[in-house]
């Protein structure tokens, strides 16, 4: 959860007017064990859907639902207009949900020359969007109301979820699946990008982490132990404060990708935690710039 160090950090942030947030990998034993959620924003959402985009490059969206062994999870779908082909990017929101900023996410994919999916990982307990505008994981209730969501979001059961969302995306008309597939996790979900990879090596070839939390861990299932089960370059990209707290987490993560002798860029940007989402106070537009072109470099490869 957002403890009172986050709320210490977002304070000091706000001050130099730029603010905050620590991460936390999610799950049944991620909550038992305190880990940190990423949080401490706001959220907001609306049905609006411009096309042609403000970069001159026509999309099409649309909200699509898909079936997986644990029932109906609503999405949004977004791709460049017209019949060619895409490689794929299966987009992870962060702990607020699948909501309009990171809707923004699929369409800048989208206008880059990608088909992407952004899942709504909690469709089990709720639709998108999960929580109401102005909601902030400052609000014990809304912690209260997050919590029980999350002790569904296994290890295991983002793999069934990967799984299920992967075959939607090779079923469709703008997925080229000559190509590997992208995906990318924000906060609690960077772990699940890595973990998307390791069940899905044969299809998954980038693995994105974006100021995840919990990715070297002494857990068995660590993402940082699964490394060797995945066939993807990984881009792990680490939150300034998330680094501070945990200076040694880097330091496995690259041990553990030249164990397992795959690509990787691991590196500590200078930006708080949440650094990526729009909507985040402690969002920063030139380093969530820098962060995508990164991303593109490896896609691009797919």
């Amino acid at each position: 959860m957002c403890d009172e160090f986050t709320l210490a950090d977002d304070a000091e942030w706000q001050a130099m007017r730029r603010v905050s947030r620590r991460g936390f990998g999610l799950g049944a034993a991620g909550l038992a064990a305190g880990g940190a959620l990423a949080g401490c924003m706001a959220t907001s959402d609306s049905n609006a859907e411009p096309t042609p985009t403000s970069s001159g490059r026509a999309i099409t969206e649309r909200a699509v639902t898909i079936a997986t062994p644990d029932g109906t999870a609503d999405a949004f779908y977004a791709h460049p207009a017209g019949r060619a082909r895409h490689a794929a990017v299966l987009v992870w929101p962060d702990i607020m949900g699948l909501r309009d900023s990171f809707k923004d996410k699929g369409r800048q994919l989208a206008r880059a020359g990608y088909t992407a999916l952004v899942v709504n990982h909690y469709y089990r307990s709720a639709r998108a969007p999960v929580l109401a505008p102005g909601a902030s994981f400052t609000d014990p209730a809304i912690r209260a109301q997050v919590a029980p969501w999350g002790k569904l979001l296994d290890p295991v059961a983002y793999g069934r979820d990967a799984k299920a969302f992967v075959a939607w995306l090779d079923k469709q008309e703008a997925v080229d699946t000559r190509r590997k597939i992208g995906t990318v996790g924000h906060c609690m979900t960077g772990s699940t990008a890595i973990r998307a990879a390791a069940a899905l090596p044969a299809r998954i070839g980038v693995a994105a982490s974006m100021h995840g939390g919990g990715l070297a861990s002494d857990a068995p299932d660590s993402p940082h132990r699964l490394f060797a089960s995945t066939q993807a370059a990984l881009l792990i990209a680490i939150a300034l404060n998330d680094d501070a707290r945990d200076p040694t987490a880097k330091t496995k993560l690259r041990e553990a990708c030249d164990a397992a002798g795959r690509t990787c860029e691991i590196e500590v940007y200078p930006a708080n935690h949440g650094w990526t989402v729009a909507d985040s106070p402690s969002h920063d537009a030139a380093q969530a710039e820098r962060a995508f072109q990164r991303q593109l470099a490896l896609y691009a490869k797919l």
